[in-house]
């Protein structure tokens, strides 16, 4: 583990070599004999658990299926080999995305509220996907091996607080460091996101999106933030020049045009952030309700206001402007969604669960229908159904903080305390706080003495959470 320590200033991936864009890595390369597909896999896991302990995130099972969902169809046609994908939305309506060693991919929820189009925000991802594919974290270590550990300690602090969206208080923690480490930085950075650019573009094609949403998006930051003496993070980490945006353009152009520039799913999910990050729902209900007025049209503005109309109370009118959306598309997953909160908010819950099978009936493997429907189940006191329905959904999802913490709530409330320590641990774990995960086992071990087989097992876990906590300090000495 010595040749992960001197790394954690790298996990923002902006370090390398100077590279042209055919100059991949392959399996036997340098930068692979100094820190392995595997390490990187075990060090992404590892600070992503540092990061969910230090962040608020989002939750919202809806956006994160789409993020997920999303990410996923442009890993399919990028040159990423590990597909071993996690990810973390960050409760922040400032513009920021990242990628980390290990395929952690993190998206700031005012991504959306600064990509108009699905295009632009996918151009970003690509962008950052291409980060991963070209191993920029392992060749930036490789070219800074000899950097002082105490200077890549110092960063740390700075790269979480600006995932963060603490922009002021991260550049603090990385301009304290040395200057000639943070020279050489920029250096490597200038270069990986051109790498990134290039290789990001050809993803966007392939993935059947317009490429020139890349230079678009660019331009748009560069004229919006030109004069700004604070800049959201994005810009600090992946700078924006008029030479970087001409060369995106022109390579953007080479492709045939078409492409895909804009979808009502990802018009549902922006509406769904504005209202997160809106001051009250009625605030937001004035917003959408101005777009209406000029396009009565439009769908996403209509939905949006409807929620909004939900989380005020206004139940009516949430209700007739929910009908000729749903009467247009019947099984739209995110209306009928939303006609389920109406419900519940309502306090019709059999009317809700109703729906709800139905729809699952049609999408039997939806995360936020599944999710949907474990709550409905707690609302209805039927806690056992509801842990069923969630162990189930564990499956896929293995390791969602969000699904552990509520599988803990639901264990308790069926009785199971051996199960709700169980999974309290796997939440502290998953957020970076050992101890209590450790101590969580302690607690269902002595509650499990008299059954050896389950005995033996949480002691098993326990000491994998123990390696696991050694593993993490070593890294972080």
């Amino acid at each position: 583990m010595n040749l992960l320590r001197p790394t954690l200033l790298t996990l923002a991936c902006l370090l390398a070599p100077p590279v042209m864009a055919d100059d991949l890595p392959s399996l036997g390369d340098s930068s692979s004999s100094i820190v392995s597909p595997d390490q990187e896999h075990q060090l992404g896991r590892a600070w992503l658990s540092l990061l969910r302990g230090q962040v608020d995130q989002l939750s919202d099972p809806q956006l994160k299926d789409y993020v997920e969902t999303s990410v996923y169809r442009l890993s399919e046609t990028s040159q990423l080999q590990d597909r071993r994908l996690e990810f973390v939305l960050l409760n922040s309506p400032q513009l920021n995305a990242f990628a980390a060693p290990g395929g952690i991919i993190g998206v700031n929820g005012g991504l959306f509220l600064y990509a108009p189009t699905e295009a632009e925000y996918a151009s970003v991802l690509a962008h950052e996907l291409a980060h991963l594919s070209q191993r920029h974290f392992a060749r930036g270590v490789e070219a800074q091996q000899r950097m002082q550990i105490p200077v890549m300690a110092a960063m740390l602090a700075g790269i979480v607080a600006a995932a963060a969206g603490a922009g002021d208080a991260g550049m603090a923690a990385i301009m304290s460091t040395q200057a000639a480490a943070i020279q050489e930085q920029r250096r490597f950075s200038r270069q990986n996101e051109q790498e990134a650019d290039r290789i990001g573009l050809l993803n966007l094609e392939k993935a059947g999106y317009d490429p020139r949403a890349m230079p678009r998006m660019f331009e748009r930051l560069m004229r919006q933030y030109r004069y700004d003496a604070k800049p959201p993070e994005f810009l600090l980490t992946h700078p924006v020049s008029e030479s970087r945006i001409a060369d995106t353009r022109n390579r953007a152009e080479q492709f045939p045009p078409g492409g895909v520039e804009n979808s009502l799913r990802y018009q549902l999910m922006r509406a769904r952030v504005q209202l997160m990050f809106e001051e009250t729902p009625g605030i937001a209900a004035k917003r959408f309700r101005a777009m209406l007025d000029e396009d009565p049209k439009l769908d996403a503005a209509r939905y949006g206001l409807a929620i909004a109309q939900i989380k005020g109370g206004q139940l009516n009118e949430a209700r007739k402007n929910l009908e000729p959306l749903l009467a247009k598309a019947p099984n739209e997953i995110v209306y009928n969604l939303a006609q389920v909160d109406l419900e519940i908010t309502g306090n019709r819950l059999d009317v809700a669960r109703q729906r709800v099978d139905r729809m699952l009936g049609l999408y039997p493997n939806n995360y936020p229908l599944r999710q949907m429907r474990s709550d409905l189940l707690i609302k209805q006191g039927k806690a056992k159904e509801a842990e069923n329905m969630l162990d189930g959904l564990l499956k896929s999802r293995p390791q969602d903080p969000d699904v552990w913490y509520e599988v803990a709530e639901v264990r308790g409330l069926a009785g199971n305390t051996i199960g709700l320590h169980q999974a309290r641990a796997e939440y502290f774990a998953l957020v970076g706080d050992f101890d209590q995960a450790i101590e969580q086992l302690d607690f269902a071990k002595r509650r499990a003495s008299t059954n050896f087989p389950l005995a033996a097992r949480i002691d098993a876990r326990q000491q994998e959470m123990i390696e696991q906590q050694r593993v993490v300090k070593q890294m972080m000495r």
